[in-house]
């Protein structure tokens, strides 16, 4: 078993664990093996130990690995997205994390519909109010909702946010519990379940399992620094 094999294991079990403490089937989070920067031939180390769930965040890169790599690994594609790159998205990508405007929701349906595709989308939302991240901020995240709820193209599955990264724990808990009643809110007003919390990367992602995440997103404690 190979070192990125390893340091895989090791962060599932600190989900695993995390998750537990807090009384939550470990299940429920599922990790998300960012590989952007990676050679093919990592993610076919973790491919042949049984890891289908994989991020990108360029779409030429994620183009030219799936092109490369078998074709039943479930691609997240998590960074952001250009309008003009909406359609090859949609192809490749069973999940976008980072729809953060109405006109990248609306070019999305568009292509969607045109493909012949119903992605997966989260909306991504700027729950700490940092000037340098993407992102909705939660004052009108309902309007958008909304408007993604009625997208006839997109599977409107739920949220996504970032913690900033020098945060110290207890904030980046607060942000991540405001997310999840956030999503709780919605889901009463909109009147259909939104199952997906997109939160936690490689600094936060133990913090982000006890929190409500489903999906954590890492790279760097598994493939390394880049």
């Amino acid at each position: 078993m190979g070192p990125t094999v390893e340091h895989y294991r090791e962060v599932r079990e600190l989900i695993d664990a995390a998750a537990r403490e807090a009384h939550r089937d470990p299940a429920e989070v599922r990790l998300l093996a960012v590989s952007k920067t990676f050679p093919a031939e990592a993610i076919r180390e973790l491919y042949d130990a049984g890891v289908r769930l994989f991020g990108e965040s360029r779409i030429p890169e994620l183009e030219a690995k799936a092109a490369a790599l078998p074709g039943d690994i479930e691609w997240h594609f998590i960074g952001r997205l250009q309008s003009n790159k909406a359609r090859k998205a949609v192809r490749l990508a069973k999940t976008i994390h980072s729809v953060d405007s109405a006109e990248l929701l609306d070019r999305l349906d568009r292509v969607a519909g045109e493909e012949g595709v119903r992605p997966q989308v989260l909306l991504e939302v700027n729950v700490s109010g940092e000037g340098t991240k993407a992102g909705v901020s939660p004052a009108e995240l309902e309007l958008f909702a909304r408007r993604a709820a009625a997208c006839e193209h997109l599977d409107f599955r739920g949220f996504m946010t970032m913690a900033p990264f020098d945060a110290d724990p207890v904030r980046i808990a607060a942000i991540f519990e405001m997310l999840q009643l956030l999503r709780n809110e919605l889901e009463r007003k909109l009147g259909r379940k939104l199952p997906e919390l997109s939160m936690g990367m490689s600094g936060d992602f133990e913090v982000a399992a006890r929190h409500g995440s489903t999906i954590v997103r890492v790279g760097t404690r598994i493939f390394g620094v880049r």
